[in-house]
């Protein structure tokens, strides 16, 4: 359960970092995302999530 909440402090840090070193940025990306069909996003949603899973399957194997 550590490891849950340690991996979720990360994101929040990394998701962080975004916007606080490159706001306008993150604003510029989230316009495009409004643009980009939905299907796409959820095929690159499903990559980062089997990226993950793999990741941490390969640290922690």
């Amino acid at each position: 359960m550590s490891d849950l909440v340690a991996g979720l402090g990360i994101a929040l840090v990394l998701e962080g970092l975004l916007w606080a070193l490159a706001p306008n940025a993150a604003r510029r990306m989230v316009t495009e995302l409004s643009g980009i069909p939905n299907s796409t996003l959820q095929v690159g949603a499903l990559a980062a999530v089997a990226g993950g899973v793999l990741l941490v399957w390969l640290v922690r194997g």
